[in-house]
């Protein structure tokens, strides 16, 4: 399945033919749980789109569950480290900006944080570690931090559709 998408992908770098499995926009629902916060569910969009460069572009944003507000927004590059590793730059609103390096085999994208950049006014992350596991046409993600004191443990957990 994950190379049988990169033929239907005409801009999609030779390099970036691992990140096939992720290309387009995928919907669903999302819940987050933390030391010292309430537990909370949302809804969820990720895209992932190429623009014939060597690098993904990711985009994601959430809405609370309740009353359909805007609540999250992230965005950033994946970039190929041929044959089976990534590294990726994701930006967040809420003053942090992640650098991470990973694997990639088949479906499953996996990434550590290896420095992990914040503002003066944002809330201390020592590490953030996510995952990616496209399964056909669903994808399931995972954020695992440590934050604020705390040992690396469970934040985020979305399972979402491939639209279109």
């Amino acid at each position: 399945m994950a190379f049988g998408r990169s033929n239907r992908i005409p801009d999609l770098h030779p390099d970036c033919v691992a990140f096939a499995p992720l290309i387009g926009t995928w919907r669903g629902t999302g819940h987050g749980e933390y030391a010292d916060i309430d537990d909370f569910d949302y809804d969820v969009e990720w895209e992932f789109s190429t623009h014939g460069g060597r690098w993904v572009a990711v985009h994601q944003r959430t809405w609370h569950r309740d009353t359909g507000a805007q609540w999250h927004f992230e965005s950033g590059f994946l970039r190929p480290v041929p044959p089976d590793r990534l590294e990726a730059v994701i930006a967040l609103p809420s003053g942090m900006a992640e650098i991470q390096e990973g694997t990639v085999d088949g479906g499953l994208f996996q990434l550590r944080s290896v420095a992990v950049a914040q503002t003066t006014t944002a809330k201390r992350v020592d590490v953030v570690e996510r995952t990616w596991r496209v399964d056909h046409a669903a994808l399931r993600c995972t954020v695992q931090m440590a934050a604020m004191g705390h040992p690396v443990s469970q934040h985020l957990e979305e399972h979402l559709d491939l639209q279109g």
